[in-house]
């Protein structure tokens, strides 16, 4: 199957060798340089995965983000970030983003990053998963909905599955390293992904109380989720 990925990025130069590193992997690319070319071209052919930068003149990536994520929910999201704009890729997965590759880049890691998640993406289970629950907490897996105490979760893609991963371990520590590898399908890759996607996740799915439930980090060890509605086991 040909996936077809639209690459949005104002420098001619970053989006051409993106652009030749996907075609070589076996994808159709189209690049534009602006985010209002951007929502008008997923809204006329919506694409398998967005590579979307974050500044760019006009509305930024961040905007496009937002607006994508009305229309297109489960669309996969790829962002592109300067070192030093690290609160930017925080707000990134924020409003939608299921990763983020920092400048300057692998052009060979962002393409098997695209792969993983595309993988994961276009993954179909021959038996329906189970719905997983933890007191308030309730997650559909075969809808990928999540609600606490009745009351909808908005996860992204990387938060959901990451969650569904830590339910059905629950208990057993993890490290960054297997957990990039697990749940993201990489053997190399920044550990800050999975730092951010779980204080993201800890945030949206903490029982209120003063001590941290649910997802617990063990310091030099890594995280684990413990049931707050029962045993592990």
């Amino acid at each position: 199957m040909t996936h077809h990925v639209l690459v949005v990025d104002d420098d001619p130069t970053v989006s051409d060798v993106v652009r030749r590193y996907l075609e070589q992997d076996g994808c159709r690319v189209r690049l534009v340089a602006d985010g209002e070319t951007a929502l008008a071209a997923a809204l006329a052919e919506m694409p398998d995965l967005v590579v979307l930068d974050l500044m760019m003149p006009g509305i930024d990536g961040i905007e496009v983000c937002r607006r994508l994520r009305r229309t297109a929910p489960d669309l996969p999201v790829v962002m592109l970030t300067a070192l030093g704009e690290e609160p930017d890729r925080v707000l990134g997965l924020e409003v939608g983003a299921d990763d983020y590759v920092t400048k300057p880049f692998s052009p060979r890691e962002l393409t098997l990053r695209i792969r993983s998640i595309l993988r994961r993406a276009g993954q179909v289970t021959e038996k329906p998963h189970p719905v997983l629950s933890d007191g308030d907490l309730v997650v559909d897996t075969s809808r990928r909905l999540v609600t606490m105490a009745g009351a909808p979760v908005r996860l992204t893609k990387g938060e959901f599955d990451l969650l569904v991963f830590l339910m059905n371990n629950a208990g057993r520590t993890w490290t960054h390293q297997q957990l990039l590898e697990k749940v993201w399908g990489w053997s190399v890759g920044e550990t800050g992904t999975v730092t951010t996607a779980m204080a993201r996740l800890r945030s949206k799915i903490q029982p209120t109380g003063d001590s941290p439930k649910r997802i617990i980090t063990s310091y030099g060890a890594g995280y684990r989720f413990e049931r707050v509605g029962g045993s592990n086991a």
